[in-house]
């Protein structure tokens, strides 16, 4: 990382007096040359509307709100607490730091005081959260209510009194999933008087993960029911809070399988916020990197059994239409681990010049952020930096403290990381120094954007689009919840989505947030989730109806899997031990980091990942400190490591295939056919590059031997005649190329109508696919069965596409560039890409297809 000096004078005390955020934003862009601000959006502030307390609302409980400053709720709050108190199910989906929080807790409190026996289960979706609001509840004083966190961090001998006295349970899905359910007669007593489940921040439930929580919740449910005497008690209420997402009350009742009745009015006071967004500037061109042309690669033939049983015909009107249903198999060429195809060559036998290369590039984000971090701390605001990923987080708060130590030694340790992986006393003590001031930067993860109570940021920094327009706006409001004038700046990644978004504001300000995407009735989720509940009681008739569609068929083939067996009484576990279900789709079990030397627990990967970061040889960075990994044993769960400050950074390269299973659905376009339908896709991780930290220069690539892993998904895809490329104008040999760089940019535009990010997805181009028999760019969803993200894209392929070829055709560079058509993790160097026959390729498919 390159050291640069604040752009505004510090203190040895931390830093002046607090500038406004006009002002701090004229320090920022002064740094550089050219204007990096794109558009500057100005969020008013607005006034709150109080109502009085409900009259059911206990003068012990207002007391102790008026302890903690809150004299009158919002109308909001009480609006969705009456509903609640009435019994019914309720969302509330309002802005960050609207006081959601209160919206539950006062109905689930003032049952608890009314009703000794009664008890009230709080769902979190990270564990930071849900210890924010276990001291939230603590402090209110309530006597008897003896709230309690119950998670993986729960020391043993804790959990047995939990079990029996605590009546505020927070936990998450995961800990009731392989925790609370499976030992539900431990469980019985707090199951039979619960009386209201919260779950918080419930827009996050979406995906695979989403439709995995909705079955959770439904097993939940069922223990309830069986434990509860049978008067016609209809079971706990459920109350949901939501960020500000479209249709809440259809996608809350979804996730619970309830009807729910939404309150989307928020009514509570919010200071202004300055809303920039931000394009790092471009970095000068390296005329030591012009490449010379090399000789082409060996054309790529067709597999021998293709579907013709030899080399495929020229194309179709509908090329792959017979497929449908058919189960057709084949394979492709390999890709990157962003589902780049390795280049088939060109056909004619020319030279490859990698003209793309030569084109300049954006300074990084992720140094861009640091820099701006830095700027922001040395001005004393204190400060938090979303950034995409563990590594970018560590990134960012080393060089952060590194720029700020050059300048006033120490001030860089008020800066830190945060993030998955930690160990819980890491964890506990950033908390605690972030609440209370002596930390003035933070650099995270989204692990705090749900929810925490983080009172007195100033500013927030976003490191790159996080891939809704609700995680943006989360994100953006962690500052300002004193009621001060904040700052929220969008710094973007030199890629297409981002370059996209900085240059059409009102696709950021001006487009509603989007709907929570998930699918309870997804076969991959529904049939474990069955296999879990029948392992915790027979499932019967009844139960099948709690489960939704497709219940009574995946049961049939659970049986006929050997997992199940069938008796008068119901479907049984046939299994001693419980089936193994991962409800986040991270890939497996947590990979331990341990450093070799003392036998040191530093932290855990999640299995899925765990291919990409601990290989051997691999960087890993924890807390500015830098580890080299010595080894990897996946069947251990534990990778060894040793202290090192290499010069260099390390980047796994995947290869993947891919072939057709089925079509579900076809547009059939004349020279273009649009295509959804079932995919297997295999992947590997095969080697990684070593990188120059200061110049990102290559070093060397390094073999792996690691496993395949495979998926079966749900693909989009699109194919067309090459009659109609070449009546356009594409040669043959460019149509690698121009199909190649029309993926990249497709997938990374694909997040702007689907509720995603481009780490949920895959893709692939080639000239000629086996199974399609004509040219095909896939885009996949990255989860087994499927996430809904590859449907939302074929519903709306249109509008996708056209965002698509109009990010590559307005970028400025002459060959592409990482803002159009570049991907940062192509295996293959980016090559081929044609930048302009990418636009051509996208205008047939748009010419052709029907809005």
């Amino acid at each position: 990382m390159q050291n640069v000096t604040p752009a505004v004078p510090v203190s040895a005390g931390g830093g002046p007096e607090r500038p406004p955020p006009g002002e701090l934003l004229r320090r920022l862009r002064q740094r550089h040359t050219t204007d990096p601000i794109t558009h500057i959006e100005r969020v008013p502030p607005r006034a709150g509307i109080a109502v009085p307390w409900p009259h059911w609302a206990p003068e012990e409980l207002r007391a102790a709100y008026a302890r903690r400053g809150v004299t009158t709720p919002w109308r909001h709050q009480v609006e969705a607490a009456e509903i609640a108190y009435d019994r019914r199910h309720v969302v509330v989906a309002t802005g960050t730091a609207s006081g959601k929080s209160l919206a539950y807790q006062l109905p689930a409190l003032a049952t608890l005081l009314a009703d000794p026996r009664a008890t009230v289960l709080y769902l979190a979706p990270t564990k930071a959260l849900a210890a924010d609001q276990l001291r939230a509840v603590a402090t209110l004083e309530i006597e008897g209510v003896r709230p309690s966190c119950y998670d993986g961090d729960t020391p043993r001998a804790e959990r047995e009194w939990i079990r029996r006295h605590s009546r505020f349970v927070l936990t998450n899905p995961d800990m009731l999933h392989h925790g609370i359910l499976p030992g539900h007669a431990q469980w019985s007593g707090f199951l039979r008087r619960l009386a209201y489940v919260v779950v918080d921040e419930c827009h996050v439930y979406r995906g695979v993960f989403g439709s995995h929580v909705a079955h959770v919740l439904r097993r939940l449910r069922r223990q309830c029911a069986r434990y509860r005497p049978a008067t016609g008690d209809p079971g706990p209420t459920f109350v949901l809070a939501s960020a500000t997402s479209g249709d809440p009350a259809a996608a809350a009742g979804r996730l619970t399988g309830l009807p729910v009745t939404a309150v989307t009015e928020d009514t509570s006071p919010r200071a202004g916020v300055t809303f920039a967004l931000w394009e790092p500037p471009l970095l000068p061109p390296d005329p030591a990197a012009i490449p010379a042309p090399r000789p082409a690669p060996a054309s790529r033939a067709a597999p021998a059994d293709s579907a013709a049983g030899g080399p495929p015909p020229a194309g179709r009107s509908l090329a792959g239409r017979s497929l449908a249903g058919s189960g057709a198999h084949g394979s492709t060429p390999a890709r990157s681990a962003s589902g780049d195809p390795t280049p088939a060559g060109s056909p004619s036998g020319g030279p490859v010049h990698e003209a793309a290369d030569l084109t300049q590039v954006r300074r990084s984000a992720l140094r861009e952020t640091a820099d701006l971090l830095a700027d922001t701390v040395a001005s004393g605001v204190r400060t938090l930096a979303f950034v995409r990923s563990r590594r970018g987080a560590e990134v960012v708060a080393t060089s952060t403290r590194r720029s700020l130590d050059e300048a006033v030694p120490g001030l860089g340790d008020r800066v830190a990381a945060y993030r998955g992986g930690y160990l819980r006393e890491e964890r506990r003590e950033l908390e605690r120094a972030l609440l209370h001031g002596d930390l003035l930067g933070l650099a995270s993860t989204n692990a705090l954007e749900l929810g925490v109570d983080l009172i007195g940021l100033d500013a927030v920094l976003i490191c790159g689009y996080p891939g809704t327009r609700a995680s943006l706006w989360q994100q953006a409001g962690r500052a300002g919840r004193s009621g001060q004038e904040a700052l929220a700046v969008l710094i973007a990644r030199d890629d297409p989505l981002d370059t996209y978004l900085v240059h059409h504001p009102e696709a950021v300000f001006g487009a509603p947030v989007e709907a929570t995407v998930l699918d309870p009735a997804n076969t991959y989720v529904l049939g474990p989730q069955l296999a879990c509940a029948a392992a915790e009681a027979p499932l019967t008739d009844a139960d099948l109806a709690l489960f939704g569609d497709g219940a009574k068929e995946t049961v049939a083939a659970l049986v006929e899997a050997g997992a199940l067996r069938q008796r008068p009484t119901g479907w049984y576990w046939r299994h001693r031990e419980r089936p193994q279900v991962d409800l986040r789709g991270d890939g497996g079990a947590p990979v331990c980091v341990v450093e070799a030397a003392t036998g040191r627990l530093l932290g855990t990967v999640d299995g899925g990942s765990a291919h990409f970061l601990l290989h051997s040889g691999a960087v890993y960075l924890h807390q500015g400190v830098s580890y080299v990994v010595d080894s990897l044993d996946l069947d251990d769960g534990c990778a060894l490591v040793h202290p090192e400050e290499p010069d260099w950074s390390t980047h796994a390269r995947d290869v993947t295939s891919l072939s057709v299973v089925s079509v579900r659905s076809y547009v059939d376009a004349g020279p273009v056919g649009l295509f959804l339908g079932e995919v297997d896709v295999t992947s590997q991780v095969v080697s990684y590059q070593r990188r120059r930290i200061a110049t990102g220069e290559v070093i060397d690539t390094r073999p792996l031997d690691l496993p395949a892993r495979e998926l079966r998904t749900v693909a989009v895809w699109f194919t067309l005649s090459p009659e109609s490329l070449a009546a356009a104008g594409v040669d043959p040999a460019d149509v690698p190329g121009g199909l190649h760089a029309a993926e990249h940019a497709a997938i990374g535009l694909l997040p702007l109508v689907a509720t995603c990010d481009r780490w949920d997805i895959g893709g692939l181009s080639t000239a000629v696919h086996p199974d399609t028999e004509a040219p095909t760019v896939f885009v996949y969803d990255g989860h087994p069965g499927g996430a809904g993200f590859a449907e939302r894209a074929y519903g709306m392929a249109s509008s996708w596409l056209r965002a698509t070829r109009d990010a590559i055709a307005e970028c400025g560079c002459e060959h592409g560039c990482p803002s159009c058509v570049q991907s940062p993790k192509c295996g293959n160097g980016n090559n081929p890409l044609s930048k302009p026959d990418a636009v051509t390729v996208l205008n047939v498919v748009l010419a052709n297809l029907p809005e």
